[in-house]
């Protein structure tokens, strides 16, 4: 995935399929400048982790 559409499924009102090293994430925070998401896994929200964001997967 790259920066800009993590950041539209981060502003958008609908939930989105996306996927870090096969689990079902959500994205927190988009830092475009250099690269990386904070994301949580959907099962767990304080699993919080910081991430790359060419390695997420949209569905």
């Amino acid at each position: 995935m790259d920066a800009q559409r993590a950041q539209e499924i981060l502003n958008s009102p609908e939930m989105y399929h996306v996927t870090y090293n096969g689990e079902k994430i959500y994205i927190e925070h988009v830092d475009q400048s250099n690269g990386q998401a904070t994301v949580h896994p959907l099962h767990n929200p304080e699993q919080k982790q910081s991430v790359r964001i060419d390695q997420l997967i949209e569905q």
